[in-house]
């Protein structure tokens, strides 16, 4: 299977044993502004034994990245547990229209073991492993990565209207390893999720979810996203998540966060605290 990998040499395509170089100049905005079609045959590059470098977030810096919101049951009940304003997360479950919501510009995403952050007046903070969804810029799903959705769930349960300042902050979003193309997931809604957060080593706290149990379909968060803007360079999505900490979880300095989606790969990031994160 091929993947689509940002280096520090550029972008780049690997099947896992050998690499192949896009050409110079090549960005991701590049990329998502042909039609699916194009995208497919540009990552038919000619492959050679080699290595990878070091493997950045799989975006450009101006690369948009959105999130959807209360799209799993599960996360429907654990916003509704933790607000003073339940309803207005279990309208939003049931509505034709869903949460959609700015998270990150990709000069702030985080890649594979950089440090993601939480903030210092937050006292519940957690990950949200989250399937994303690479678009291109005719609205159409090229590929599939994963994101990390860094939420202080405190913040946003004190009043929905703080949402940008409990999902937008420094070190909040995490992407990677790679995109996955999209003809290579045989079934977006069957992809195991599951995320783990460890301490010294020791595992503080591990959960599982299924895609499986997404609400909503994924075209149709798309068509939502697109129905008011346009998005030449093309635009990452990611689709919410129910794999969530209770409230006697809460990220930490020091802690890592591992996120594994089947078919996608593995994303792990050290956490810090603070504006240094």
């Amino acid at each position: 299977m091929r993947r689509l990998v940002k280096t520090q040499e550029g972008w780049q395509v690997t099947d896992g044993e050998s690499v192949g170089a896009l050409p110079p100049g090549t960005t991701l905005g590049s990329l998502l502004a042909l039609s699916a079609d194009a995208f497919a045959e540009a990552l038919a590059v000619e492959l050679a034994p080699g290595e990878l470098g070091e493997l950045r977030a799989p975006v450009d810096d101006d690369t948009e990245v959105w999130a959807a919101g209360v799209t799993y049951e599960v996360s429907r009940e654990a916003r509704m547990e933790e607000s003073g304003d339940a309803d207005v997360y279990a309208r939003v479950y049931e509505a034709e229209r869903p949460e959609l919501f700015f998270k990150s510009v990709g000069r702030r995403v985080r890649g594979p073991g950089e440090p993601i952050g939480v903030r210092e007046d937050s006292t519940w903070d957690v990950p949200e492993p989250e399937l994303a969804l690479v678009c291109n810029a005719n609205g159409e799903i090229v590929g599939y990565t994963i994101v990390n959705d860094v939420s202080s769930r405190s913040i946003e349960g004190e009043n929905p209207l703080y949402l940008p300042q409990a999902k937008m902050y420094r070190g909040s979003c995490a992407a990677g390893p790679w995109i996955v193309p999209a003809a290579a997931i045989e079934d977006p809604y069957a992809l195991g999720i599951t995320v783990m957060i460890h301490h010294a080593g020791e595992l503080r706290w591990a959960g599982e979810t299924t895609t499986a149990r997404l609400h909503r379909r994924l075209a149709d968060l798309v068509s939502w996203l697109y129905r008011g803007d346009v998005f030449p360079r093309g635009a990452v999505l990611a689709t919410g998540t129910s794999a969530v900490p209770g409230p006697d979880v809460s990220l930490g300095a020091d802690d890592e966060v591992t996120i594994v989606i089947e078919g996608i790969g593995t994303l792990r990031n050290p956490v810090r605290r603070g504006r240094s994160a």
